[in-house]
């Protein structure tokens, strides 16, 4: 590569980076300094008085490049304002002795429109381990920790970092599965990711981005090892390793992971399913990374900068043409949706003007852009009809995939495989006696008031002014209100009664319900530890429910109403006539139950509260005295 090419391929580069980062600032202007600017510099200072300090620290640590970067000088006095710092003196200082922090960079959707309000960011601190030994990273560590607690409590968008050394990046290893990474099920996938959507906050220019040269195959060991030597004169580039391919069942792994994910986060993975559903039906194609970076770098002068989630968007609606006109209309709704964009609105954002072009090639009709603009405001019903739409799109990607690969395990470690299969078990497995979830495309539903009503052969929960269909039904009122609290679905100052013939009233209803969020919560696959899924499924806790339908006059022990939970998330219900069945229903599961909390209801208003309360725990004390026997 000639030295004009490679002074070129920089220029563009950090011009390129500067449009990512004004996107940034625009959708997000206090976060995205704090990130872009402060973050750096806390990094690369150890005063007292600035979140990250370390007392006693003998090596001092640095971000490559801080102390002279003009946009970090520049703002130094406003961020010694911020702290009440009073020394004139530079805080940054360079020093041959200090551990360099090689590069800080972001991955993922922030600086493009596909950032939203409920966005994260994920950072990763790129190292070379051998100039941190265990204690400098370890003070490392220490120092990320303590500005993550400042920013956590100072940004509104969540943050998280990951300390990464260079090398295992240059070999694609990022780590087991945690709650934060897909571990096995990710290596250059990620790595593709990063090359495709990263911005340089502060540090070194992955050298990837520069080895290009327009109608010549570019070798990047032979370029990696020009650079190495010295022959262009420039420090400012670091060796990340290049990307050649991505095995397909690299790909497979990812998209099971990424369905995994999708059972929290419909609307954003559905989008990376059909990206992964894309790559793994032609995965000897020129990356997507590789096809970006030459249509950033392949320009002159007055270059035209490109967001990635855009231009990975419109790849996969050329993939998707052929797809029948409901399933791709579908799958430009939840791009629309998932991006919050809002076409013909009074305020036009830089999401809407950088979205246009695609919606100008894949237009949607103006009436179904005015619907979609109303999405907070639909019926509950028809935010989860489009929730379960979602599951099926899902669900079509995931049976369009597989037969694509045999060999599921070739990459995904055996723990992993299981995690994963337990997990989607948990959210889409029907099964006997089990609370169904139900699948909100969107965190933020438009939450209705409800009216519990007694009807022949049983209760119905109605959502107010939605459709006659009910949100829950059944032969229990029990169940309906265990169905409303685990899908996050009751409010008590929502919930309401319709005049009823029974005995039970609106304030044991709110009784109960509460009695159930203390005990189980709320549905949430993310709050179940990933090790709980390696152990046998068995019961954590149950609640006895005892005649919550009766008279409050009798003191009836034969109406029993079971809620219990198992160690992989999961809520069931069942209801016994008798203290003969419930106990005979115990001894079936043999030890399943063995080891669990017990907890007990009775309806405040009973005469016989006390007295039902403490047969009802003799009782169960008996039936687990005779499994033991």
């Amino acid at each position: 590569m000639l030295l004009n090419t490679f002074a070129h391929n920089k220029k563009i580069y950090l011009a390129y980076n500067e449009y990512r980062k004004r996107i940034f600032s625009e959708l997000a202007p206090r976060d995205s300094a704090a990130i872009l600017y402060l973050l750096p510099w806390m990094l690369s200072v150890n005063d007292r008085a600035v979140p990250g300090y370390m007392d006693g620290l003998e090596k001092p640590v640095t971000v490559f490049g801080a102390a002279t970067d003009p946009a970090l000088l520049a703002r130094e006095s406003t961020f010694k304002k911020r702290f009440n710092i009073r020394k004139q003196a530079p805080l940054m200082t360079s020093s041959a002795e200090a551990s360099i922090i090689q590069g800080i960079y972001t991955i993922g959707s922030v600086g493009t429109i596909g950032q939203t309000p409920s966005s994260d960011c994920d950072i990763w601190i790129c190292i070379d381990k051998n100039n941190f030994d265990d204690g400098a990273r370890t003070r490392l560590s220490q120092k990320v920790n303590l500005i993550k607690d400042w920013m956590d409590s100072n940004l509104k968008m969540p943050v998280y970092f990951f300390i990464c050394d260079i090398d295992d990046i240059r070999r694609g290893n990022f780590g087991s599965l945690d709650d934060e990474s897909s571990g096995s099920a990710q290596h250059n996938v990620l790595k593709e990711e990063f090359y495709r959507t990263s911005i340089l906050i502060s540090g070194k220019i992955p050298l990837w981005w520069i080895c290009f040269d327009p109608g010549v195959d570019t070798d990047y060991e032979e370029f990696a090892a020009q650079y190495a030597k010295d022959i262009f004169g420039d420090y400012d580039c670091i060796d990340m390793g290049p990307l050649p391919t991505i095995d397909r069942d690299e790909y497979f792994g990812a998209a099971l992971w990424q369905f995994n994910k999708a059972l929290t986060h419909p609307l954003k993975s559905v989008i990376k399913m059909l990206l992964l559903e894309m790559l793994l039906g032609a995965p000897r194609e020129e990356l997507l990374c590789h096809r970006f970076r030459n249509l950033i770098l392949n320009q002159q002068k007055n270059p035209v900068f490109y967001d990635p989630s855009v231009f990975t968007w419109k790849a996969i609606l050329e993939y998707k043409r052929g797809t029948d006109f409901e399933t791709f209309a579908f799958v430009q709704k939840c791009y629309y949706l998932r991006h919050e964009i809002k076409f013909y609105s009074k305020k036009e954002t830089i999401r809407e003007s950088i979205g246009r072009e695609i919606f100008q090639t894949y237009p949607l009709e103006k009436a179904e852009i005015h619907h979609l603009n109303d999405f907070a405001a639909w019926p509950l019903s028809e935010q989860l009809d489009f929730g379960e739409n979602i599951l099926r799109l899902l669900k079509l990607i995931y049976n369009e995939i597989t037969p694509k690969q045999k060999e599921t395990a070739s990459r995904l470690t055996r723990r992993d495989m299981t995690i994963i299969g337990r997990k989607l078990a948990v959210c889409l497995e029907k099964k006997q006696d089990k609370i169904p979830v139900i699948r909100t495309p969107s965190a933020n539903l438009n939450l209705p008031g409800l009216t519990f009503s007694s009807k022949p052969g049983g209760w119905q929960v109605l959502a107010s002014g939605d459709s006659p269909k009910p949100v829950t039904a059944s032969s229990d009122i029990t169940y309906c209100i265990a169905y409303l609290v685990w899908n996050d679905l009751f409010h008590a100052l929502d919930v309401r009664m319709a005049p009823n013939p029974t005995p039970v009233t609106l304030q044991e209803i709110h009784n109960l319900a509460k009695r159930i969020k203390e005990i189980f919560g709320s549905f949430d696959i993310t709050g179940i530890d990933f090790k709980n899924f390696l152990e046998p499924e068995k019961v954590t806790k149950m609640l006895v429910i005892v005649s919550f339908e009766s008279p409050s006059h009798l003191k009836d022990m034969n109406d029993f109403s079971v809620l219990y939970c198992s160690n992989w998330g999961e809520l069931f219900f069942r209801r016994f006539n008798s203290p003969e069945k419930f106990k005979a229903f115990i001894k079936d599961s043999g030890r399943k139950f063995s080891g669990m909390d017990m907890c007990y209801y009775v309806r405040r208003n009973s005469l016989y509260f006390e007295k039902i309360i403490e047969r009802t725990k003799m009782l169960v004390t008996q039936i687990f005295a005779g499994l033991s026997t």
